[in-house]
């Protein structure tokens, strides 16, 4: 089955979607790599990024959980669907935002500068998967 590209209404769905992931994501990270920028701490660069991208995963699986449950989910429907539906975009958005971060900044370092670009690099990776998602399974994250 080939996939249109074209439908605005998916386009649409699909990024506020992905706004969700990225919100959830975001809070866990930066909340991650801020506090062990401001605290004492004896780990490596690489293992805050990933306590960073296990701490977004977790908060966006949560927040998304949160979402579908107010939304007549029942809590393990909702948790279920929040990670089947979801974790491929949650680890690609990690993925890009902790790697955007390292590349410019060369560490697990939140600057004023670096978290908007961040951010939009995180959104736009998974875009384009939960779109497909959307147009081929009829499927989203909310």
């Amino acid at each position: 089955m080939s996939i249109v590209w074209n439908n605005r209404k998916n386009w649409v769905k699909s990024a506020h979607n992905t706004k969700w992931c990225l919100i959830g994501c975001s809070i866990g990270d930066f909340g991650t790599i801020a506090y062990f920028q401001f605290s004492e701490h004896s780990l490596t660069t690489i293992t805050v990024m990933l306590l960073a991208m296990l701490n977004g995963l977790l908060t966006s699986i949560l927040l998304e959980t949160i979402i579908l449950y107010r939304s007549s989910f029942s809590l393990r429907d909702a948790f279920m669907t929040a990670i089947g539906m979801s974790f491929i975009s949650m680890l690609a958005m990690e993925t890009a935002m902790n790697l955007t971060d390292y590349m410019l900044t060369g560490g697990a370092i939140l600057t004023w500068w670096v978290i908007p670009i961040a951010l939009f690099v995180g959104f736009i990776t998974p875009w384009p998967y939960n779109y497909w998602r959307l147009q081929r399974h009829g499927k989203s994250c909310h």
